[in-house]
């Protein structure tokens, strides 16, 4: 357990993060520091936890707190690396957040090598997040186990090898946007069928909701699942042809394809 959880940026993953945290029982609201240029992420951090504390800048946040997470865009990464050296003497956990940033560039920037790197998603906020994590060599046994119980904490994660975060990028990391238009899809579809708005977008949040428990709670195969739905020459494999004439497997697998490829193409910008 640690007293204190610092955020090097306030935006909308480390109030998804700070939030779940904070939910979990794994840090009290107090214990809760931040800081980040913009003020709206400010604002925004302190109406979702009102107990915590923002401090005068991203030192001030490194000295007053036992775990450090970086939250800011990978771009920034040398600029706030700057502010944050002088205040990284002692041998602090940082725990980075940064899309695509390997852990070697990590350790250059900020001169520390306490590091774990994990890609959460924003569904932590409801307890139901998806995430992994690689410990980098620095790390201890016991810095590893502590970041997956937050993990952990706010949904299901996964360690993995360095080499595959970006994959988990693309994967989990965006994937809720994914899901997002899906829902609003459906929700359009039962409108232009006949239903309210309130109701198709209930039904269609819930439709996903409850395919999603059934992967989770099942062994079989999500094909499997699949044509357990689909009767023949029912009103599923209508829906399903048109599906599959406009490529939607495709365009998913395109997706986590092209959000892999950008999370590695930010880290070697922030390099």
């Amino acid at each position: 357990m640690i007293a204190s959880l610092g955020f090097i940026g306030t935006g909308q993953m480390a109030r998804a993060m700070a939030r779940g945290v904070v939910q979990a029982g794994i840090v009290a609201e107090h214990g809760i520091y931040g800081y980040d240029q913009a003020s709206s992420a400010v604002a925004a951090f302190e109406r979702e936890l009102p107990g915590a504390r923002i401090l005068s800048s991203n030192r001030a946040v490194a000295e007053a707190a036992d775990v450090l997470v970086l939250a800011v865009k990978p771009q920034n990464l040398s600029e706030v690396a700057v502010e944050l050296r002088p205040a990284t003497g002692a041998p602090k956990l940082f725990v980075s957040l940064l899309a695509g940033v390997p852990i070697r560039v990590l350790r250059q920037a900020l001169g520390h090598d306490r590091l774990v790197r994990v890609m959460p998603n924003t569904p932590c906020l409801v307890g139901c997040g998806a995430s992994a994590y690689a410990a980098g060599a620095q790390a201890t046994a016991e810095d590893a186990k502590w970041v997956a119980g937050i993990l952990a904490a706010v949904g299901i994660t996964f360690p993995v090898d360095e080499v595959l975060l970006d994959a988990v990028t693309g994967l989990s990391g965006s994937g809720p946007a994914y899901v997002y238009t899906v829902i609003e899809a459906l929700s359009d579809g039962g409108v232009r069928v006949g239903l309210p708005r309130d109701t198709a977008t209930k039904l269609a949040a819930q439709t996903v909701l409850g395919a999603a428990q059934m992967v989770l709670a099942s062994a079989d195969h999500p094909g499997t699942l699949r044509d357990r739905v689909t009767s023949p020459g029912g009103t599923t494999i209508a829906g399903l042809q048109v599906l599959e004439r406009r490529g939607i497997r495709s365009a998913f697998m395109d997706a986590v394809e092209a959000a892999t490829q950008r999370a590695a193409e930010l880290g070697r910008i922030a390099q």
